[in-house]
């Protein structure tokens, strides 16, 4: 039975058996803070949300509004759970139980729904906040709260290299080092290249835009043009007018779904400008390239690290056909061919092995174990690409590879750099 979230919030230290019935660090049985390395290290640290046979998460995914694409990313995390509690028996043991929420890419919801999942729900962590607005909203408040929000849905870098909010690690490349692939790309293909840069006007943009600028230093590729846009902004297409009127013969896209498909829209219809496109990753999904007709984005270039569940190369890999047929059981309604999928299913997965490498079941223990991921293997990552972090080092992915559009999917080129080892450690 739910305990009621008036009552949850309502306790204070003197009602301990309202602290118990409320899930808080006496609420768990003995086993559950004594199982892992040993109670005497566990004792103490917070069970909120996860007992010897369950464990409880909370997303928050923009399900409407402008970046409503990406809530397909739920959808494969879903049907990842669902295969592992069924057949698996969970994550050591404990069914997977993830609610999802939908704060619209407003970060003030986020904010809100932060709050409901942990204060209500009494989840046992903030599994995916997407968004760099939205998790910039929230993760004051997490932290304050010593509840992890883990493998956060952004690449901004200050998930990893900020050291005052423990509680919080990303995911997926982070931004400056994606730009950093993109800097090195123009280096040997189009070492004069003059870009016309499109951004979202925020975190997310800036930290893209910022790192592939400080990646071309000393280099001959110089940015010629500049536009920002708004999220609440209903068209790029003055933008990108304002960019072709710049002559550059290289344009990077750094926007979400709905803008990118806008701009690779507009840069379609102007025959007069025939730019290289750079579409960052986060909008270079199949959803975004295919309202805009397949024939016009060949050749557009982006980059990734995860497997494409559309290439053909992956046809017989173990992974991918488990996922292809996972999806169709217990996610029946969902394309398995839609990248976001794929994400989601890629990112559970490494949920998966960051809890089971945790010392104790708990909020505590999963936090330090995931600023200690040594070379961690997940199969649906591109061979070569592992997740690795440390305590002063919270970017779990900095590997990525190049691809290119040709036909009706992307094709995978050059090899899997590693940023760390061609630019070195990340600074801001």
């Amino acid at each position: 039975m739910r305990v009621s979230a008036i009552g949850c919030t309502a306790v204070t230290a003197s009602l301990l058996v309202a602290l118990a019935a409320c899930g808080g660090r006496e609420a768990a049985a003995p086993s559950t803070a004594a199982s892992g390395s040993g109670s005497g290290e566990c004792q103490g640290q917070q069970t909120t949300g996860i007992t010897d046979t369950s464990i409880k998460l909370g997303g928050i995914y923009p399900l409407s509004g402008p970046a409503s694409a990406y809530g397909d990313i739920p959808k494969g995390i879903k049907a990842y759970f669902d295969y592992i509690n069924a057949e698996k028996n969970g994550i050591g043991g404990r069914k997977v139980e993830f609610v999802v929420r939908d704060d619209g890419y407003q970060p003030p919801k986020a904010v809100e729904e932060a709050r409901r999942l942990v204060e209500q729900e009494q989840v046992f962590a903030l599994f995916q906040t997407l968004g760099t607005p939205s998790t910039t909203a929230t993760w004051d408040y997490t932290n304050q709260q010593k509840v992890p929000q883990v493998f956060v849905a952004t690449g901004a870098s200050k998930w990893g290299s900020d050291t005052a909010h423990p509680w919080t690690i990303g995911w997926q490349p982070n931004y400056i080092s994606e730009a950093r692939v993109y800097a090195q790309y123009l280096k040997q293909e189009r070492p004069d290249a003059k870009v016309a840069v499109l951004y979202q006007n925020d975190d997310f943009g800036k930290d893209l835009l910022g790192g592939f600028k400080k990646a071309i230093e000393g280099s001959k590729i110089t940015v010629a043009a500049e536009q920002s846009y708004e999220v609440s902004d209903p068209s790029v297409d003055p933008q990108m007018r304002n960019l072709a009127g710049s002559k550059a013969d290289v344009l990077l896209n750094i926007t979400t779904p709905k803008f990118g498909s806008q701009a690779l829209a507009a840069d379609a219809k102007n025959t007069s400008w025939n730019p290289l496109h750079i579409v960052n990753n986060v909008a270079a999904s199949i959803t975004v390239l295919k309202p805009v007709g397949f024939p016009n984005v060949q050749g557009v270039v982006s980059s990734t690290y995860y497997k494409d569940p559309n290439d053909p190369k992956w046809k017989d890999d173990p992974e991918m056909m488990l996922y292809y047929a996972k999806m169709k059981q217990y996610a029946p309604d969902a394309d398995p061919t839609v990248p976001y999928h794929t994400f989601g299913w890629a990112v559970a997965s490494s949920f998966h092995k960051a809890m089971e490498a945790a010392k104790c079941p708990t909020r505590e223990g999963l936090r330090d174990a995931m600023r200690a991921l040594q070379n961690v293997q997940v199969d649906m990552l591109l061979p070569g690409v592992t997740l690795n972090t440390a305590a002063d080092d919270g970017f779990p992915i900095e590997s990525m590879q190049l691809m290119k559009f040709q036909g009706e999917r992307w094709e995978l080129f050059g090899d899997v750099i590693d940023t760390r080892k061609e630019f070195g450690p990340l600074t801001n």
